[in-house]
């Protein structure tokens, strides 16, 4: 099998000693080609949708010149540049707050089959499909877990029976664990368009929930865009309000003065009533200039608020996604003959040492 120098390997004698135990493959392959088809078919298929979008970027207009001489020599100084503080480099970081994660549970889906439909926790908690091995392998797990009845208690929830993402049980940190697996988000570096990809064993609750995560996303980054805006047109609309009343309580005053004193000609009574007017026309200006600065904190609402291009939109995939049956089978084959083949090499090699 080997040449004088041990170093070197004759190939034509290996490939005969393989020929020579041609019948081990007899044994070896077709039972590994079974016993993957078995092992591969039981694995739930998957399906992936995705959902593409741009979304608008707030950038200092005065790093314009600046801007244009750093992207001629290919950097990207967009983000630092930018007055966002969530800027779309951190999008998938965003996909990783158990705050955000937990607020998507409440979705409601459909499978495809119609006999579904609830909401997506109770989704992954009570209508998932597993291969038969997992509920033994999720029990072995158990027995070595050690964690505290206490901290696992299941009436922990937030307000409306919401799940308190502060505190979390043991079987709800699971779910969002599974949910931060099956939603992933990528962002191009160059183009800044953002990718969901949602995976799961239905295609329609594939796709759904790539639609869903998408609106969820624009919604948040809308409210968190425009919460300053929102703020000061609370603020001027509670000022506004006051300033309304102010002014009606000056002008009944006012009106009710002028009424029971129309003969008057008095001229203390002649000043109280320009004092009550003067003091109406102050509150009326007070109400006229906190209704323009309200009128200009709704203009800077929308003028904050993020516009989204959706380039592609979720549908429902057709294939599964996964898992690759066929190549699974074939690397299954593959290796059970590269191992057997090893295992005679090494036999003969040892036995050629003996000798």
């Amino acid at each position: 099998m080997f040449a004088e120098n041990k170093d070197i390997i004759d190939l034509k004698q290996v490939f005969n000693k393989l020929l020579a135990k041609k019948k081990v493959f007899y044994i070896v392959l077709p039972i590994t080609f079974v016993l993957s088809c078995i092992f591969i078919v039981l694995v739930p298929r998957y399906y992936k949708s995705s959902v593409s979008l741009a979304p608008e970027s707030e950038n200092v207009s005065a790093a314009g010149a600046l801007g244009s001489i750093v992207s001629s020599i290919g950097l990207d100084f967009s983000n630092s540049m930018s007055s966002d503080a969530i800027y779309p480099m951190l999008y998938p970081e965003l996909f990783e707050s158990n705050d955000f994660v937990v607020k998507l549970l409440d979705i409601q889906i459909e499978t495809i089959d119609g006999e579904i439909s609830t909401d997506y926790y109770t989704y992954l908690s009570k209508h998932q499909k597993q291969a038969p091995w997992e509920p033994a392998v999720s029990w072995l797990k158990s027995l070595v877990k050690t964690s505290s009845k206490a901290y696992d208690s299941s009436s922990r929830v937030g307000k409306n029976g919401e799940l308190n993402p502060f505190m979390l049980t043991e079987r709800q940190t699971t779910i969002v664990d599974i949910v931060k697996k099956k939603i992933v988000c990528d962002i191009d570096k160059q183009t800044m368009v953002v990718t969901i990809t949602v995976t799961d064993q239905d295609p329609l609750v594939a796709a759904m929930l790539a639609d869903s995560v998408r609106q969820r996303l624009q919604d948040f980054i809308i409210t968190y865009r425009t919460s300053k805006a929102r703020a000061d047109y609370e603020y001027y609309d509670k000022l506004a309000q006051e300033a309304k009343n102010d002014y009606d309580t000056a002008l009944r005053k006012y009106a009710v003065y002028c009424d029971t004193h129309k003969d008057m000609i008095w001229q203390t009574s002649l000043s109280e009533r320009d004092d009550l007017e003067n003091d109406m026309q102050i509150k009326y200006n007070t109400y006229t200039a906190m209704t323009t600065q309200l009128q200009a904190s709704k203009a800077r609402i929308q003028e904050k608020t993020p516009a989204f291009s959706v380039l592609q939109s979720a549908t429902v995939p057709i294939k599964p996604d996964g898992p690759k049956r066929m190549f699974f089978v074939i690397g299954m084959l593959f290796f059970a003959f590269m191992v057997t083949a090893l295992i005679i090499v090494r036999k003969e090699l040892f036995s050629s040492h003996n000798e």
